[in-house]
């Protein structure tokens, strides 16, 4: 019997991986700022008390993004509006807030016949663009509330992509797609120590700009620790 060969699947967290920072606060400035609704901006000392909620582990990550989505982008958010806010988002985005060398490993890894997947915690709904823009070709993110007309609302759907639920949500993804855990070959890049799950279940995890607690926990695996940042 011809055995196949693996599948080769290079998995990437997004923010401060891939970009010079996170993405998912610039995204709500720039949104308000240009969508006809300046005034919001006025809202964010508000955001940042709702931050240090979460900071005192007062609020959950997820409520959080609730609370600054509705504050910045209001109850809802047509298609059309969406995709302008995102696609003006990504432009921004491409323009200087990549790494260098973040590029230059996407690149190597599609050049060696990895399938190319974004995993992040950020929402799905601007992160494509992005993704789309890298030439990623699937994103796995949090995921948003809409309406039954498609009209994006504040609030989570399912899980936050973050820590253990960011390995399930891959997991899922791979079951959906017919891809065999056992027949695949996983790079995984992350900055942050909240993806350690995933890492350890990677066949090539890369603690990338690693930085505190993901530095110790990387020298103790022996994983690899590139810097993207220089």
């Amino acid at each position: 019997m011809i055995q196949k060969p693996p599948v080769r699947l290079a998995i990437y967290d997004m923010d401060k991986t891939i970009t010079h920072a996170p993405t998912w606060t610039p995204f709500l400035l720039q949104t308000a700022r240009r969508g006809g609704a300046p005034w919001r901006l006025a809202l964010v000392p508000f955001a940042g008390i709702a931050a240090l909620g979460y900071v005192g582990k007062l609020i959950s990550r997820g409520r959080l993004k609730y609370v600054m989505q509705r504050m910045m982008l209001g109850k809802r958010m047509s298609p059309a509006e969406e995709r302008r806010a995102a696609d003006a988002f990504a432009d921004r985005v491409m323009r200087d807030g990549v790494f260098a060398s973040a590029r230059t490993q996407i690149a190597v890894d599609r050049a060696a016949g990895y399938r190319l997947v974004m995993a992040t915690a950020s929402y799905r709904f601007y992160v494509e663009a992005i993704a789309k823009r890298l030439g990623f070709d699937a994103v796995i993110g949090t995921e948003s509330v809409r309406d039954t007309d498609g009209v994006l609302l504040a609030g989570i759907e399912g899980e936050n992509c973050y820590g253990p639920a960011k390995l399930r949500m891959i997991e899922a993804w791979m079951a959906r797609e017919g891809i065999d855990r056992e027949a695949a070959h996983v790079r995984f890049y992350s900055d942050h120590v909240s993806d350690a799950p995933t890492f350890a279940w990677a066949d090539e995890p890369f603690a990338v700009n690693a930085h505190g607690p993901l530095r110790l926990l990387a020298k103790a695996k022996g994983w690899v620790m590139p810097d993207w940042e220089r």
